[in-house]
């Protein structure tokens, strides 16, 4: 399960109701930062989060309108006299900019809080048993920017009534079976797969900040049952979209449609466009999309 809150849902133009980016995400007892644009120290607060439990930052790349809060939070978390090490998680390029920021307003290594660098490559970048997150690069403007994978593992529960019939008395043995180990019980043989439901329970949370392209995405939303991707303008701007590096609306309706997604959520909204309009672009090509506004919960 994954519980997303939406605490800024602007384009780099914020607005009374939208906040720069930033996305939290909620885990098997973790919360993770995705991106942290100004005022994300103060979205937390307003949506009711909180800073509890807070010790990373995905950034999906380096402008400004996703990065500024860094400091803000930083300082606050500081005064809180947090104990936690605060890790980012972004390429190697967007690390720089972050810690030259840092640095010049407190100096190199003398941040408020204790900070820890992990460069991203194409590949797994958390392993944390309920889950997995992955990243993979997404063009955007010259940046080395990222898209997340977050996957929590399907389950396979055993039947109760299959192992009554085969005589599994409750105990370690039922344990070793669900552990996908079989068994011998008097002089038969008995597979995990004898007393094993189908599996299920598992869910994949795809997010996607500012990109140009679709190209190659497709591969990484497969069947994700959500996908949570910027739509900052629409398709009657699509030149204006090329030059600025961003989707339209149709654009991203399409990539779910090709990647068989199961929901989109729209996010990184301008000011231009009245959200009704935007979600009629989307829908005409993939009927299950929202447009996320700031505060919004959604759990899968």
């Amino acid at each position: 399960m994954f519980a997303l809150t939406f605490l800024g849902t602007s384009a780099s133009v914020p607005s009374a109701e939208r906040n720069h980016p930033a996305l939290l995400v909620e885990a098997a007892g973790k919360r993770i930062l995705i991106d942290c644009g100004e005022g994300t120290q103060r979205q937390l607060l307003r949506s009711g989060a909180g800073f509890r439990r807070l010790d990373r930052i995905l950034l999906t790349h380096a402008h400004l309108d996703h990065v500024l809060g860094i400091p803000g939070l930083f300082s606050t978390l500081g005064l809180r006299q947090s104990a936690d090490v605060m890790t980012i998680h972004a390429g190697p390029g967007t690390l720089d900019i972050v810690a030259g920021m840092l640095a010049g307003l407190w100096g190199a290594g003398r941040a408020p809080i204790a900070v820890a660098f992990a460069p991203l490559a194409e590949g797994s970048v958390i392993d944390a048993g309920e889950f997995t997150i992955d990243c993979f690069p997404v063009r955007h403007r010259d940046t080395d920017s990222f898209g997340f994978v977050l996957q929590s593992p399907a389950r396979r529960h055993l039947l109760s009534d299959r192992l009554a019939a085969l005589g599994v008395p409750d105990g370690p043995m039922r344990g070793e079976l669900a552990a996908g180990r079989p068994l011998v019980i008097a002089g038969r043989t008995i597979n995990p797969e004898d007393v094993l439901g189908p599996p299920d329970g598992g869910k994949k949370l795809v997010v996607v900040g500012d990109t140009e392209t679709t190209d190659g995405l497709s591969r990484h939303v497969a069947d994700a049952d959500m996908l949570v991707i910027e739509a900052t303008f629409l398709d009657r701007d699509a030149d204006t979209a090329r030059n600025y590096g961003h989707l339209t609306a149709a654009e991203a309706a399409a990539l779910a449609v090709a990647g068989n997604v199961g929901q989109l959520v729209l996010t990184h909204m301008s000011g231009r466009y009245q959200d009704d309009e935007i979600l009629a672009e989307a829908t005409r090509i993939f009927p299950k999309t929202r447009i996320a506004t700031d505060f919004d919960h959604i759990v899968i």
